[in-house]
Order: structure tokens, then sequence, then C-alpha cells
């Protein structure tokens, strides 16, 4: 795996590129909240040859800069992914997204069709339904933040988000990682910045009936964050897509199934 930093805008995303470079199309993985580039690495493992894929960083998350005072909106996610793509020469990609990442996927879908050959959504937001967890949460966590430092809110997310893990010694270490940029005082900022931007109005009125994209959906069916479905809806609403429910899963499936994930996306990429 290589990592580098881009300028866009201002703003420096972190992104890593593994695989190989091939005939088939390349694959831009999308994090959700509060994640990172980590979720990916164990799929990226298991991931077919012949595929260069691209990992990322988003705005404020993992390595790459805090938003200050950038949109950090599913629109501005998927203008950001836009350039991303454009900066690395990669005029069209499969796409998979997981939780907002998620989202942000869709967006490309219907408003960026031509840059997106496939769609793989995993546990993700959409529609009119967005977790309630991240909106009382949010709420929690604009209250503390007036008398809290950053650690102790992080802390605050650590506890809510690791039922969402099907092991939670691996959520823990997962956490750690993920939370590790909002620790610090410009942390709380950006954490506050995510859990606001976070509405259902950003998707509720996607016309996913538009994507002509094969796609393909994954789903834990112990997803405590996520109901499973929500996923059925987006089938239902997006032409042709297929849905694997995993009964052991729970939200964060690319680190509970990392090989099981890699064989849906895999799948997609060879559908023909």
């Amino acid at each position: 795996m290589r990592g580098e930093f881009l300028d866009l805008a201002g703003y420096r995303l972190y992104y890593y590129a593994a695989g190989t470079r091939g005939a088939g199309e390349p694959v831009l993985f999308l994090h959700g909240f509060p994640s990172s580039s980590f979720l990916w690495n164990d799929v990226v493992r298991y991931m077919p040859e012949g595929h260069r894929l691209i990992v990322l960083d988003q705005l404020g998350y993992g390595r790459s800069d805090r938003p200050a005072d950038a949109a950090v909106t599913v629109a501005a996610h998927a203008q950001r992914a836009l350039a991303v793509l454009d900066a690395l020469q990669v005029p069209q990609a499969c796409v998979v997204g997981h939780d907002v990442g998620g989202a942000v996927a869709q967006w490309l879908a219907v408003h960026a069709a031509q840059r997106v050959t496939r769609l793989a959504l995993i546990s993700s937001v959409g529609l009119t339904a967005w977790p309630r967890w991240q909106t009382r949460l949010a709420r929690s966590l604009a209250v503390l933040a007036r008398r809290l430092p950053a650690s102790l809110l992080a802390g605050e997310a650590h506890a809510a988000l690791l039922p969402g893990f099907a092991d939670r010694d691996e959520g823990r270490h997962a956490l750690d990682q993920f939370l590790r940029p909002f620790v610090q005082p410009a942390g709380r900022a950006a954490l506050l910045a995510h859990l606001a931007a976070q509405h259902p109005a950003e998707t509720a009125s996607l016309p996913l009936h538009a994507i002509r994209a094969p796609t393909a959906m994954m789903h834990g069916a112990r997803d405590p964050f996520v109901s499973v479905q929500l996923s059925r809806s987006l089938q239902a609403a997006i032409p042709g897509a297929t849905l694997d429910v995993i009964a052991d899963g729970s939200h964060f499936l690319p680190l509970d199934a990392p090989d099981r994930v890699a064989a849906v996306v895999g799948a997609l990429l060879a559908r023909q």
C-alpha cells in the first residue's frame, strides 16, 4: 500500500493506493462516520487482482485535514471525491461506500453517473432513514462540548459506537484508530460538524430510480444503527440492485467480515 496527500482547494486529503493496474476497473472506497481508510484495510487484502484500489480519508477524518469552514455534507464529500479521481486521472471507477460513505456513493451515482461504473453500498444510510442514535449523540455532544475536553467527547462517541461491531475487542481497536483525530481540541469542532451535517434531507430527494450502474448491497443482520429494512428499501429503489444480508454481521461489516465484503465487490466487478 502506498499512501500520500493530495492538495485540493486548500485542504490536504489523504489516500492510499493498493492493488494493481490492469484491465479491471479502478475501485474507490469511501468510509462513513466516524471512520477512516483504516476501515477497508482487510477488505483490500481480499480484493481480486487487476484493479487499482483507491482508499480515501474524507475531509475531517483520518489523516486528512480538519474541515475548518469547509462543508462536510454528503454533496460536498462527493464533489471532493470527484476531485480526487480527477487528480489521480481516473475517469471512471466502481464506488464502494459504507454508512455515510454509502450516501456519498449514491450521490455520485445520481449526479456523476458517467464516472460511476458500478456501485456497492455497505450498511448504507439513505432515503429518509438515518440512524437516530447519531441525532441523539449530536445533541448530547453539543451540550457536553461546553464543559468537557475533546478527549472525553471522543470517549462518549466511543461508547456509543462500540455496539456496532460483532467483535467488541476488534471494535475497541478500530475506534481508537477512528476517533484519534477527534481527541485534540481542533477535533472537537470537526466531530460536531460531522454530526450536524448528517440529515435525511441530503438523501431523501435523490432519484435512485435513475441509477443505471450495476449495484450490490450488503447489510449486517445485527446492525443496531441502520435497519436491514433500509437496505431492502434501497434495493427496491435502485433498478437491478442485489442485497446480501450477513447473519452474524453488525454495522461495521468491512471489519466484521472483510472477506465477504471483498467477495461481493469482486462479484460485482465481474458482473456483465
